[in-house]
């Protein structure tokens, strides 16, 4: 019995078959090899044709089939999980009428900023948890402004994931977990936000039937059957957004825990227990994937966009006569902690959220001719970026919760030891390291989704844990002290 896992990211579509009682991959593959086109008609805009993330499912889902060489009547579900925050509108006959808006494009922005001050702020934080900002709604307001002849057309509204359930199923759909990421969602009334809606003038009629995050949304068309070489009335039992995904690829559902990423930029996400926000915006909270009117669990998102980056800028403009980044890691451990007094704020990918927007750029503090190396700014960047993380979880921690244990996938900025020791000593977290992804993560809570798996706990005891990163609580007092350097040179800038 086998269960698959789609992930459909701006980069790429990956696909990955497990077998459901071990949790084994049996394959897994992505396409395309290169990064797929995100195509940009004006400044700040980002849009991507549905059309090719549907090709490129395909293509790796054959590979998938080809080298797995199972019977497709033995895969009993799907699971789908996708970049958050995409727009993709069609017409009565489900075509496409326009390219999708992802997640980075910025048109938007004035539009959820007008709207937060005149449906009033206290309100889109209490009943929304958020500012409407530059997520799907508002590019929706955009669209209705300057494509009214296409918003005319409109018969449903869809996340990048319902789009692939719909081409899929020939059914659209939406979960609560969807229209949270959208900021559709009314937490405080449970249900789609008349105050959104109402502001914006968008029908209520766009939004599609509303599923459960894991059950049976729908099932494999005999189209998409033929298409794919799968068996026709296969369930599709889980679809969510990436960071969601993420945390739940990492065996993150309950209150207080927390899943991180460090790549280009980073994320840490918690799950919260209780209606809450932050005063000034500075982070997200969306619906997790168990979040019922039941059973309140929220995901609080905080996104660095300067992590990575800047890694990755030092690597290739700074430290040219390294030759990969584990030789950058061997010279950063030279330096001890706090780097002999240097600091490095991180921020140099553009406006912060967790700084209220404010684009600060990227700065060194501190360096001294006579004492500092190479290696010092290596391992002040690296803990630049972890005082980055402390510095939002900080506000995670006001919202009420209690981070004890952070989990990560063991990738990016998390295969560096001085990364890893830095994050829990200043945060006097436990680190936990698991080989996972967003595919492996979406295929296993398919198999929740049909009931194989009786409770998270079975559904995830094969999730194998590579490294625990204890807090080194000898050097506590000497992390705290850079920390504490390192925000007194932000607070100068911010």
């Amino acid at each position: 019995m086998y269960l698959l896992g789609y992930d459909i990211g701006s980069s790429s579509v990956k696909v990955c078959l497990i077998e459901a009682s071990s949790g084994k991959i049996i394959a897994s593959d992505f396409s395309p090899k290169k990064e797929m086109k995100i195509m940009a008609a004006n400044p700040g805009w980002a849009e991507q044709n549905p059309a090719d993330w549907w090709t490129n499912l395909k293509l790796a889902h054959e590979s998938v089939m080809h080298h797995s060489g199972i019977n497709a009547e033995d895969i009993k579900g799907i699971g789908i999980t996708w970049q958050m925050h995409g727009l993709i509108l069609v017409d009565k006959d489900q075509n496409l009428l326009r390219p999708s808006i992802i997640w980075c494009d910025s048109r938007a922005v004035p539009y959820g900023e007008k709207a937060f001050k005149e449906i009033g702020e206290e309100k889109c934080l209490s009943h929304l948890l958020n500012s409407p900002g530059n997520f799907t709604a508002s590019k929706l307001a955009w669209v209705k402004e300057n494509e009214p002849e296409i918003f005319n057309k409109i018969d449903k509204i869809m996340l990048p994931g319902d789009y692939i359930a719909m081409k899929l199923s020939g059914e659209i759909g939406i979960t609560v977990e969807g229209l949270s990421e959208g900021i559709f969602w009314d937490f405080k009334n449970n249900c789609i936000s008349e105050d959104v809606i109402n502001y914006y003038g968008i029908p209520k009629s766009f939004f599609p039937e509303i599923v459960p995050t894991f059950g049976i949304q729908a099932t494999v068309s005999a189209a998409a059957a033929a298409e794919l070489g799968l068996k026709e009335g296969t369930p599709i039992s889980y679809r969510a957004g990436d960071q969601p995904n993420n945390a739940l690829s990492l065996n993150v559902f309950n209150p207080g825990e927390i899943a991180s990423t460090a790549g280009t930029s980073g994320v840490v996400y918690g799950v919260l227990d209780q209606l809450d926000y932050d005063k000034l915006s500075r982070v997200n909270t969306f619906a997790h994937v168990n979040h019922t009117e039941e059973l309140t669990r929220l995901g609080v998102l905080l996104c660095i966009n300067g992590t990575g980056i800047l890694n990755s800028w030092l690597k290739h403009n700074f430290a040219t006569s390294l030759a990969s980044y584990g030789d950058m890691n061997d010279l950063a451990s030279l330096s001890p902690v706090g780097a002999k007094g240097l600091s490095i704020i991180p921020f140099g990918n553009g406006a912060e959220r967790v700084l209220e927007n404010k684009d600060t750029s990227c700065s060194i503090h501190g360096i001294n001719f006579n004492i500092h190396s190479k290696g010092d700014i290596l391992r002040a960047a690296q803990e630049g970026i972890v005082f980055s993380y402390e510095y939002g979880m900080d506000i995670m921690r006001n919202m009420g919760m209690d981070i004890q244990v952070i989990r990560a996938g063991n990738a990016n900025m998390f295969l560096s030891s001085i990364f890893r020791k830095s994050l829990a000593g200043v945060s006097n977290a436990v680190i936990e390291l698991y080989d996972t992804d967003g595919a492996v993560g979406a295929a296993r809570a398919a198999g929740m989704g049909i009931g194989f798996y009786a409770n998270t706990k079975e559904a995830f005891s094969s999730l194998e844990k590579i490294a625990v990163i204890e807090p080194q609580l000898e050097k506590r007092d000497q992390y705290l002290e850079a920390y504490d350097r390192w925000k007194r040179h932000l607070s100068e800038i911010v």
